[in-house]
């Protein structure tokens, strides 16, 4: 008999994560190395709080948005494991802190397809393909 355990421990989030889009989740950026998970995807879970979901290209004005509001997304913190940002890096973004900077109107460009599904519960996919960089 197979316990909980053993089939928790064969699931990978990124064989069944899904994007915003209803598709398998895309890898935002290896370099540098994004998500809560440090995997390169925007994958979430219930230990990530603050919902990296959004996979964002990083301009000067989100940057200085960001920093104005108390998160410098520039300063490297190595030991977090973070480079700091600059503009046309990639990165999965906090979706609460997207819709912020939607609704100040310097919402970063984003990639739709490397967007975990969970960005829905904070905004409608009609305002993400306004600003996506990868429609088709």
């Amino acid at each position: 008999m197979t316990s909980r355990a053993n089939i928790m421990r064969r699931f990978d989030p990124k064989e069944y994560a899904r994007n915003v889009l209803g598709e398998p989740l895309q890898a935002c950026s290896e370099k540098p190395l994004t998500g809560f998970y440090r995997d390169g995807c925007c994958n979430t879970g219930p230990d990530d709080l603050g919902v990296h979901a959004v996979c964002m290209q990083a301009t000067p004005e989100f940057l200085e948005f960001s920093r104005a509001r108390g998160n410098d997304l520039t300063t490297p913190v190595p030991e977090f494991g973070f480079p700091g940002l600059k503009p046309g890096d990639r990165w999965c973004l906090c979706a609460a802190r997207w819709k912020e900077a939607l609704d100040a109107g310097v919402a970063p460009p984003l990639v739709l397809t490397a967007s975990h599904e969970a960005t829905l519960e904070y905004m409608t996919l009609a305002e993400l393909k306004k600003h996506a960089i990868d429609l088709s």
